[in-house]
């Protein structure tokens, strides 16, 4: 069983080619006990994104706090707090924060998908 808070999570700043202004959280993983996936908080400050790729894996997506803009095979979805989207493996995609405020969003992946 597993019971914490946000705030006493380890946060890693997010670094590399195409991303800028984003933090991850890992919330539940193998290591918690939920074999096979791994839950995160992924955080995009002010004109923060992830970068537009494409992966052989599938993730489940639900934005927790301020808006943003869902690049999925081709077409911009804009989403905020409320908004969910599944993502299948191989479909290019990127989160973008396109207001004035973080940006947030629960990513779910196949453990192999948590780099």
């Amino acid at each position: 069983m597993t019971v914490r808070h946000i705030d006493r999570t380890a946060t890693a700043e997010i670094q590399g080619r195409g991303i800028a202004e984003v933090t991850k959280k890992v919330l539940i993983s193998p290591a918690d006990g939920w074999d096979g996936w791994v839950m995160r908080l992924f955080q995009l400050r002010v004109g923060g994104h992830t970068p537009r790729h494409m992966h052989e894996w599938p993730h489940i997506n639900y934005i927790v706090s301020g808006r943003g803009l869902l690049h999925l095979d081709g077409q911009d979805h804009p989403v905020g707090a409320g908004s969910y989207a599944f993502i299948p493996a191989g479909a290019e995609h990127q989160f973008a924060n396109d207001g004035d405020a973080v940006f947030s969003f629960i990513c779910i992946v196949p453990a192999e998908g948590d780099m």
